[in-house]
């Protein structure tokens, strides 16, 4: 009898309010290191190819002998065509590709970001293949410039070199297509969208030559100038834009050829040396985390995998023996291993992490760990939710035994069975909870983020380093005074302070579990930079009398810990860490602003809407509640 009273009372237990504090740290603290375990040989397994079909490396290659002659005249030609405008290098490699017996157009594309204007032409040309039915194709790019905007004198000389090549086989049952861009974002992405007809008339043209459905696409990255340069490596490109990757199958087999049907070593990641100990995985593994997180376009390839189009960009890099007829050779292997697929890439994995260019870990064995550092929030929330129905004096267990002073304590007996429990009347006691105060702040937070979001997304490059001070200080500045203004206005009560974190963490933990499964980077590092907000709640009064035997220096205590905190979210918020960020790497805010700008308007990047409409919003709000603690004026309700 007395168990089943204890376990009635145990929702008002003082102890049991102490319990999800320490299980929101613990999971935390367990995802955190499940990532961290993951570089391990008994987590991360080697690559392998799914599809079957594929065949990479069981062709003997070709591309040699005189076809060097041909590559060198015409990176020559390249080299011409470099202080040209865009008319006259349009009109000469339409020249070049018809005189390869090609059906050749070109695409001219504006886009208007920050203030500026994307120009450029894309010049593309079709190769039908002798058994195919124009139902299925392939892509070979070649950027005019690559992503440091640097001529790409040799790769555009190397789509040139294998469209001359790749014509005179008969072997093709996919049609291929040479895709030379105006430059490494734009232009692909203007030809991608045109392709798909996804794209804006008044601002893309559309395209008047097209194929079939897409299977893949390869891009060059091979920048040597007009007398060359031999390369030691292979870089190997793979993110896409919002974190979207290429089937795992596409990597593999560029790496499997590579290394080892052309013996170039392959590398990711920009990790030039790699010796595959536990530091280097995971060193790779989180820089690939930062840039799936991040979303931006890596290469020319990025624009192609929204579209379920897997692809890769292979990029050229430190000085060595190989050149440019071993990485020709490479190119022709991949195609012909593209050639043999019987459907689109499916087999293997669209979500991974890769230590190296021969080890990853799947989704299933990494997701657990972005999901941990979620549903903190979630605990957190659910257990705000209870206390803020919880009555102000909490009760205790029931007895049957006389106090000392004759006074009789109000019990209620309650009977279901035949078992029957004697708990305290103050149980069934039942809070009402006033929601209207705190939904309408959270809701308007959250209605509030579209504002930095349209003014960083449509600012000129040339206010956004000024617009950036002033919304910096202005959100720092924005916590405090509403915290002041609410005690003019409208004091709150512990009640409103205990639901406005339950349905900002409520939100945030539901936003970040479902980003997961989409971008698990981006989730797992906002939920990261988040996680002092599960614990903002413990700024706020318990409101119980007898807490301490001293009220006045709990108080200050408690005052000096909550300023404490609302100080470390100052440091965390998002526009505090993207100051940090470019000190630290030493890029100008305008210049990161202005690549998230281009990003949103030309590749559709949903970055900024996660930092503005699921970050900020519940930053704002553990921000309030902390210096509404830090205040310490609470209206009794």
């Amino acid at each position: 009898m007395s168990v089943l009273a204890q376990l009635l009372a145990l929702r008002n237990d003082p102890r049991a309010q102490r319990v999800p504090p320490f299980l929101s740290a613990l999971c935390v603290i367990v995802g955190v290191v499940w990532l961290l375990i993951l570089p391990l040989n008994e987590y991360a397994r080697h690559t392998y190819i799914s599809e079957n079909a594929l065949l990479p490396g069981q062709v003997h290659t070709y591309f040699g002998g005189s076809e060097h002659n041909i590559f060198r005249a015409y990176r020559q030609e390249v080299a011409a065509l470099g202080d040209k405008t865009d008319d006259e290098r349009t009109e000469k490699l339409v020249e070049l590709f018809k005189t390869c017996g090609l059906r050749v157009a070109h695409q001219n594309y504006q886009y208007t970001a920050a203030g500026k204007n994307v120009t450029g032409q894309n010049v593309y040309a079709v190769l039908q293949g002798p058994r195919a039915d124009a139902t299925e194709a392939v892509v070979f790019i070649g950027a005019w410039r690559n992503m440091d905007k640097v001529l790409n004198q040799s790769g555009v000389a190397l789509v040139l070199t294998m469209a001359r090549y790749f014509k005179r086989w008969s072997l093709w049952s996919k049609d291929i297509i040479f895709l030379i861009t105006g430059d490494s974002t734009a232009g692909p992405q203007a030809w991608v969208d045109a392709y798909h007809d996804a794209h804006a008339p008044s601002t893309v043209d559309s395209l008047t030559l097209k194929s079939g459905a897409l299977q893949g696409a390869v891009a060059v990255d091979y920048p040597a100038g007009p007398w060359g340069h031999r390369f030691d490596k292979l870089h190997v490109i793979y993110d896409g834009i919002n974190g979207q990757l290429p089937n795992l199958d596409l990597f593999n087999t560029a790496v499997s050829i590579a290394s080892g049907q052309m013996g170039i070593s392959c590398t990711l990641q920009r990790m030039w040396k790699h010796d595959d100990s536990y530091k280097e995985r995971l060193e790779t593994m989180l820089r690939g985390m930062l840039s799936q997180g991040f979303g931006h376009a890596s290469g020319p390839h990025s624009s192609f995998i929204p579209y379920h189009v897997d692809a890769i960009t292979l990029q050229t890099v430190g000085d060595g023996w190989h050149d440019e007829m071993s990485l020709g050779r490479t190119i022709e292997s991949i195609f012909r291993s593209l050639n043999n697929l019987l459907e689109h890439l499916h087999q293997s994995f669209f979500f991974y992490l890769l230590m190296q260019a021969n080890r990853f870990v799947s989704i299933g064995t990494y997701l657990p760990s972005a999901m941990l550092v979620a549903v903190n929030f979630t605990i957190t929330s659910i257990a705000l939710w209870v206390q803020s129905g919880r009555p102000k004096r909490l009760a205790k267990i029931a007895s049957t035994e006389a106090k000392k002073d004759g006074e009789k304590e109000n019990i209620t007996i309650v009977k279901e069975g035949e078992m029957v429990a004697i708990v305290p009347a103050e149980t069934f006691q039942v809070t009402e909870r006033q929601l209207f105060l705190p939904t309408t702040f959270v809701c308007g937070l959250h209605f509030l983020g579209l504002v930095p979001l349209y003014i960083f997304n449509n600012t000129s490059e040339s206010s956004l380093t000024n617009v950036f001070t002033l919304s910096t200080i202005a959100a720092l500045l924005l916590p405090p005074f509403a915290s002041l203004l609410f005690v003019i206005v409208r004091t709150p009560t512990r009640q409103d302070l205990t639901l406005f974190s339950c349905f900002s963490l409520l939100l945030l933990g539901m936003f970040l579990s479902a980003l997961a499964t989409l971008n698990f980077s981006l989730a797992f590092l906002v939920g990261l930079l988040t996680t002092p907000l599960s614990f903002v709640h413990l700024c706020i009064p318990s409101g119980n009398s007898g807490d301490s035997s001293n009220p006045q220096s709990s108080g200050l205590i408690r005052r000096a810990l909550c300023t404490a905190t609302a100080l470390l979210l100052a440091a965390l918020s998002p526009l505090t860490l993207t100051f940090i960020t470019t000190w630290v790497t030493k890029t100008s805010t305008a210049e990161i602003l202005t690549a998230a700008s281009l990003g949103w308007h030309i590749h559709g990047l949903w970055t900024q809407v996660v930092v503005w409409l699921v970050w900020w919003p519940a930053w704002f709000a553990g921000s309030v509640v902390a210096w509404m603690g830090a205040i310490g004026s609470l209206r009794e309700p």
